[in-house]
C-alpha cells in the first residue's frame, strides 16, 4: 500500500491483501502446521531457499498480515509479533545482547522491564547502567564505545517523562558505533510519534494496550529493519522465548486497529478535559502530564508528539488518600493495564511497579502517592464526576 494515505485510512486499509476466498476480514488460520507440495519443497523452506509457511511458531498467514500492518504504521521494514509485550521486549534484547555487553537504560520504565534489565540480565553477564536520559550530562557519562543498546520509553511509565528521541539516538550512534536505540512506544502509539523516523533502530510495543484497545488480548511487537527483525524472529522468538502470537489474537488486533485513530483522538480529547479538572482539584497535589506547560519535558513533548496521549499520573496529598480514591471510584475501573475503552485507574507503587524499591521509585520521579490514570472512551464529564466524588469520599 502506498504511504500517501493519511493515518485514518492507513489503520483501516494499510497492507490489506485480497484473500483468495474473497473474504473482507483477514481469515483466522487456526493451524499449527502447513502442508508441503513435496519433500523437496519442505527442504527448501527449511533451508531458507524458498518462502512459505512451515509451522505456526515460525509464521502464520493471519499473523503475517498483522505484522506487515504494524511495520507500515511504525515506518519500519519488518515487524515480529509476540504473545505479550514482555515477550517482545525480552526477545528483542536477548537477540541483540550477549555476555559482556553493556546497556544504558532510562530509570523510568515499566516495572517488569526494569527488573529484566537491572536484575535478570546481569545474571547472564549483561551490564546495565540506569540513568535519567533527560539529563544530558548523565547520559553522555553513561555511554561507552562498547555500549550495545540504549533503551527507553516514549512516554515513560508512570511519571509521563518524555525523552528527546532524536538527540539520544544521534549521540548514541555517534559515540558507540553499532549501538541500537530501542524505544517502547506503547503509551504513544505510532499515531502520536514514530520513533524510527527520529533515529531509533527498534520500536517495541505492548499491543495489549492501545493497538488492540479492547482489553481482550495479550500481545507485543518488535519493529525494525529486516536484518534486525530477522534475528529477533529466528533467535529471540524461535529459540529463546517461543512467545508466539496465536492467529485468533492476531485477528482481534487487526480488528481493533481499524478504530485506532478514532479511539486515540477521542481518548486524547477526553484526557485534556480530565487534566484541566485535576489541575483545579484541591485534593490533588501534583499532575503528571506531558501536555502541561509546567511539565519538565513539555518542549520535547510538543516537538515530538502529535497529541499528548491518554495517560495521566497524579499525586494525592497522602498515601492513605490515594488508596481511598482507588477504593471509591464507581465508573473508573480499578485495574492495571491501559489503553482500553474503559477508563482504568491503578496504584503503580503497589501494583505495576511493586518490584521496584522505594529508592528506585523515587529516582524514577514518583512516589507511593501517585495514581496512574488511563482515560477511556466514556464521556469526559462522567469521568470527571466520578473522580470528583471519589476525591470527596477520600476526604471524609
Amino acid at each position: 500500500m502506498a504511504h500517501c494515505y493519511k493515518e485514518a485510512t492507513t489503520v483501516v486499509h494499510g497492507n490489506h491483501e485480497k484473500n483468495p476466498s474473497g473474504a473482507l476480514a483477514t481469515p483466522i488460520f487456526q493451524t499449527s502446521t502447513f502442508v508441503f507440495d513435496s519433500a523437496e519443497q519442505g527442504g527448501r523452506r527449511f533451508a531458507g531457499q524458498e518462502g512459505g509457511y512451515i509451522y505456526s511458531r515460525l509464521g502464520n498467514p493471519t499473523t503475517s498480515v498483522l505484522e506487515k500492518k504494524i511495520a507500515l504504521l511504525e515506518g519500519g521494514e519488518d515487524c515480529v509479533a509476540f504473545s505479550s509485550g514482555m515477550g517482545a521486549i525480552s526477545a528483542t534484547l536477548l537477540s541483540i545482547l550477549s555476555c559482556g555487553d553493556h546497556i544504558v537504560a532510562d530509570n523510568t520504565l515499566y516495572g517488569c522491564t526494569f527488573s529484566l534489565i537491572t536484575e535478570t540480565m546481569p545474571r547472564f553477564g549483561i551490564e546495565s547502567t540506569v540513568i535519567d536520559l533527560t539529563d544530558e550530562a548523565a547520559f553522555k557519562g553513561a555511554m561507552r564505545p562498547d555500549t550495545k543498546v540504549v533503551y527507553f520509553e516514549t512516554i515513560a511509565n508512570p511519571s509521563m517523562k518524555v525523552i528527546d528521541i532524536e538527540a539520544v539516538a544521534a549521540y548514541a550512534h555517534k559515540v558507540a558505533p553499532g549501538c541500537l536505540v530501542i524505544v517502547d512506544n506503547t503509551f504513544a502509539t505510532p499515531l502520536l510519534v514514530q520513533p524510527l523516523s527520529l533515529g531509533a533502530d527498534v520500536v517495541v510495543h505492548s499491543a495489549t494496550k492501545y493497538l488492540n484497545g479492547h482489553g481482550d488480548v495479550i500481545a507485543g511487537f518488535s519493529v525494525s529493519s529486516q536484518e534486525i527483525a530477522g534475528k529477533v524472529r529466528m533467535v529471540g522468538l524461535k529459540d529463546i522465548t517461543g512467545a508466539v502470537l496465536g492467529p485468533q489474537e492476531a485477528y482481534l488486533i487487526l480488528r481493533g486497529l481499524k478504530t485506532l485513530k478514532v479511539r486515540m483522538d477521542t481518548i486524547c480529547a477526553n484526557t485534556l478535559k480530565v487534566v484541566e479538572f485535576l489541575k483545579q482539584a484541591p485534593q490533588v497535589d501534583k499532575v503528571f502530564f506531558p501536555g502541561l506547560p509546567e511539565h519538565p519535558n513539555y518542549e520535547t513533548a510538543k516537538k515530538e508528539l502529535k497529541q499528548f496521549g491518554g495517560m495521566i499520573g497524579f499525586e494525592m496529598r497522602s498515601f492513605e488518600e490515594s488508596k481511598k480514591v482507588l477504593n471509591n471510584v464507581k465508573l473508573c475501573v480499578l485495574a492495571v493495564s491501559l489503553g482500553d475503552c474503559e477508563t482504568l485507574i491503578q496504584h503503580p507503587a503497589s501494583m505495576t511497579h511493586s518490584m521496584c524499591t522505594k529508592e528506585e521509585i523515587e529516582a524514577a520521579g514518583f512516589s507511593d502517592r501517585l495514581i496512574r490514570f488511563s482515560v477511556g472512551l466514556e464521556d469526559a464529564d462522567d469521568i470527571i464526576a466520578d473522580l470528583k466524588q471519589a476525591f470527596e469520599a477520600a476526604e471524609a
